[in-house]
């Protein structure tokens, strides 16, 4: 996936909640150019530029870690970019897919992620 950006929202949960989400999809996308980290904050975002491995690891859900309270994830970018994220948190996590919006060149896609 190299050269692909995707921007992450994520509101609702904890800082730590944001990270882990944010450590799931580092195998797909690789290191976010900053992680979440702000306890005060309501809304996290972590943007995603950098290359990862072409073929990324299957990721249990037990190795991913557990959410203290639902999530709620917004994912954006190329229509493929998208797709990798929400196939990723959908197998890390119980999740709702709450709907997609399609643009020109991205897609907007937003998850209910349960803890």
């Amino acid at each position: 996936m190299s050269g692909t950006e995707l921007t992450v929202t994520l509101s609702g949960g904890s800082a730590a909640d944001a990270l882990t989400v944010v450590r799931t999809l580092e195998p797909v996308f690789g290191t976010p150019n900053e992680v979440p980290s702000d306890e005060h904050a309501t809304v996290h975002t972590a943007t995603f530029t950098g290359d990862a491995p072409e073929q990324p690891p299957r990721l249990p859900q037990s190795d991913v870690g557990h959410l203290s309270a639902p999530v709620t994830a917004t994912v954006q970018g190329t229509p493929e970019a998208v797709e990798s994220a929400s196939d990723a948190l959908l197998r890390a996590f119980s999740a709702h897919d709450q709907g997609i919006a399609s643009g020109d060149q991205e897609q907007e896609r937003q998850l209910l992620l349960q803890p």
